[in-house]
């Protein structure tokens, strides 16, 4: 055998486990993974199951590493590339010894290293060797490790776990091409084959076979296993090791939610946490001791609880506590803004022009309402799968032929992405192409930095022909889609969030794309949205307010909130300017403000600047040297995001209403 397993870098004793041991390792590992996912709240458990007894055998049996000297230069390299099974990852490295594995239940909580898709800056020293998320970009990695490893002389293997439903993105096939081209046996390639992926079958979404012929047609070693038959995993390892002249890979043919009876081959289950009740049964079924995982619970319960300590240390103090529906009154209604774009695309539907191209997680963004309970619609539904820059060259192709085609997923991957094709052919040709961009800012919360869409506003206001929305509540969201859609001939970016937020808004309430509200809070009411007065800023009276907040999206609920804290605490008068349209930017309602107030303070749930420098620029060309102005800007301040709850993170980013209430009064006290 020419494997190594665990070694001893000082010594070069090294430890591997046999057939037998190997699949009881499996067995507790994936207890381990289980016991994180119920402690996070969130997760996928399926894709981690399914690929345990692959990772089993490559850390306790195959991979030469160091869990004492993680960085030892030689160690072989294993990249994850279908990063949201770093549970199943994480579960392997505590147990191998890198970290305490009770840490396995701080998973995806905010202070905790392990966040929802491996971060490699923060769990470097646990044997993470790529920051990942985005699928498709793992390969590519392993490709440039197994050439720095020729090129500097060193024997170290490389080894990339992939999942089938990645193999549908085109970047894959270009790493593929360049290492088949390259002859890099050094690189093992591993396809965790559970024939799932979100939206259901791999064979139904965008059918990727045959997988071994492709590879095998870009000069790779093809070898095919039961994923699930430890000597066989061994044995392809083993086979990979002795491959010369090009590299290798392992398609592993296994069960998504493998060892849990309910969660096997059911699609559902790949980004869901058990309940307690089903927790209970997973650790009968994995025969794991349930006090023993109630123990390691605790350790999570732990960080949360000073995570609550913290955040409630820092949040700025009032007279009274103004959160959402604490007080007796005020109470909001609260609603996924994603709940607004689906109810559009599915009363928009019956227009024969609109078609839907989706890209994988339909359910969760609600581009797939369009076709629900309507069959008929069917036909004008075309499922590209994880393939986000097909996704738009495809829509650019039925726009040019007169549909109006809508794309949908999220907020990163539908701009960052796909920016080329956005910019070159999308814009460039001003082809009428919408965009709902999902989950936008902290809303996907537990999945970390790689989904959290921070830089979108930035990225896609930049480009010509582009116009990008951004609503405040769910109705908004809804009268942005049915009008960017039917009322706008061009390229359209919607960009709308994934956790629930007040409804602010009413059926009735003044609207007009490309045109601002001005949103007044008039005195306490049983409900929140019945304290403020909505009116299209065309159509305002300067109230000679002693600021202006100038909010979009989410953002909107927040500034409303500062501008009841400052009323009732500062006698502050607050004008909130609702800037559902980014661009083109209503630049009336930014001067207007600008002159009538003196005190700009902008909010984003984004990158800081991304949305507020558009309204600073406005600002600035229309300035005169008699305007006396203090301008400032709330945002995520220059830094990805982490895991952690939605409203957590809004704390921990300063950007709640707490702080924007703080920051106006110290902005009033300079003018």
């Amino acid at each position: 055998m020419v494997q190594m397993g665990v070694v001893d870098s000082k010594t070069g004793k090294e430890e591997k486990l046999s057939v037998k041991e190997l699949e009881e390792v499996a067995r507790e590992l994936r207890a381990y993974t289980i016991v994180g996912i119920h402690a996070a709240g969130s997760g996928h458990p399926g894709g981690s199951l399914s690929a345990m007894d692959l990772i089993a055998g490559a850390y306790f049996h195959a991979l030469r590493h160091d869990p004492k000297n993680p960085c030892w230069d030689g160690r072989d390299r294993f990249f994850l590339s279908k990063a949201h099974i770093v549970p199943a990852f994480y579960a392997a490295l505590g147990k191998a010894g890198y970290f305490d594995i009770n840490d396995i239940s701080t998973l995806r909580k905010i202070g905790s290293p392990l966040q929802g898709h491996s971060d490699r800056l923060k769990c470097e020293k646990y044997g993470i060797e790529m920051s990942g998320g985005s699928l498709g970009q793992g390969l590519g990695i392993s490709v440039g490790d197994a050439l720095a490893a020729r090129l500097d002389g060193k024997n170290y293997r490389v080894y990339c776990m992939m999942g089938d439903g990645e193999q549908q993105e085109g970047s894959i096939w270009e790493s593929a091409m360049a290492a088949g081209h390259f002859k890099l046996d050094n690189l093992v390639g591993i396809v965790d084959k559970n024939k799932l992926q979100i939206d259901g079958n791999v064979c139904d979404i965008m059918d990727i076979d045959p997988l071994a012929d492709k590879y095998k047609a870009f000069n790779w070693h093809v070898i095919e296993i039961d994923g699930h038959n430890m000597q066989e995993i061994l044995d392809a390892y083993e086979e990979a090791a002795k491959t010369k002249g090009k590299p290798t890979v392992i398609i592993a043919k296994t069960v998504k939610g493998k060892g849990i009876s309910f969660m096997e081959n059911v699609a559902g289950w790949h980004g869901k946490a058990p309940n307690r009740e089903e927790f209970e049964t997973a650790m009968k079924e994995l025969n794991f001791d349930l006090k023993k995982a109630d123990k390691m619970l605790e350790k999570g319960t732990q960080l949360r609880e000073k995570l609550e300590k913290e955040l409630e240390r820092k949040m700025p103090k009032f007279s009274k506590n103004y959160w959402w529906n604490e007080t007796e009154n005020m109470k909001a209604e609260m609603i996924p803004t994603r709940q607004g774009w689906g109810e559009a695309l599915a009363e928009m539907g019956s227009d024969e022009r609109i078609v839907t191209i989706q890209a994988d997680i339909s359910g969760s963004i609600k581009i797939s309402d369009f076709e629900k309970n309507k069959p008929e619609r069917n036909k004008r539904v075309f499922s590209v799968g994880i393939a986000e820059q097909n996704m738009m060259e495809v829509a650019a192709g039925l726009a040019k032929e007169g549909k109006i085609p809508i794309t949908g997923t999220y907020g990163v991957f539908a701009s960052g992405r796909p920016w080329d094709q956005l910019r070159t052919t999308i814009c460039y040709g001003n082809l009428n192409v919408k965009i709902g961009g999902a989950h936008g800012g902290v809303s996907v919360g537990p999945d970390g930095a790689t989904h959290q869409a921070l830089e979108e506003i930035a990225i896609t206001s930049i480009i010509p022909n582009m116009n990008v929305f951004a609503g405040c509540d769910y109705l908004e969201s809804k009268k942005i889609t049915k009008a960017s859609t039917l009322d706008v001939v061009g390229p359209c970016y919607v960009r709308f969030g994934r956790e629930a937020v007040p409804a602010v808004t009413k059926p009735e309430t003044a609207f007009k794309l490309g045109k601002a509200n001005v949103i007044r809070f008039r005195g306490e009411k049983e409900n929140f949205a019945d304290a403020f007065d909505i009116v299209l800023a065309s159509n305002y009276k300067n109230e000679n307010e002693d600021l202006a907040i100038v909010a979009t999206g989410s953002m909107v609920s927040e500034a409303m909130r500062a501008a009841w804290i400052l009323k009732k605490e500062f006698n502050l008068e607050t004008r909130v300017i609702d800037v559902h349209t980014i661009k083109p930017i209503d630049e009336k309602a930014l001067i207007s403000a600008m002159k009538e107030t003196g005190v700009i303070l902008t909010a984003e749930e984004h990158q800081v600047g991304g949305f507020g420098n558009i309204v600073a620029g406005v600002i600035t060309r229309n300035k005169s040297s008699e305007d006396k102005l203090v301008v400032d800007m709330i945002g995520v301040q220059d830094r990805f995001g982490e895991s952690g709850e939605s409203w957590d993170l809004m704390k921990r980013f300063g950007l709640t209403a707490e702080f924007i209430a703080e920051r106006a009064k110290k902005l009033v006290g300079k003018k």
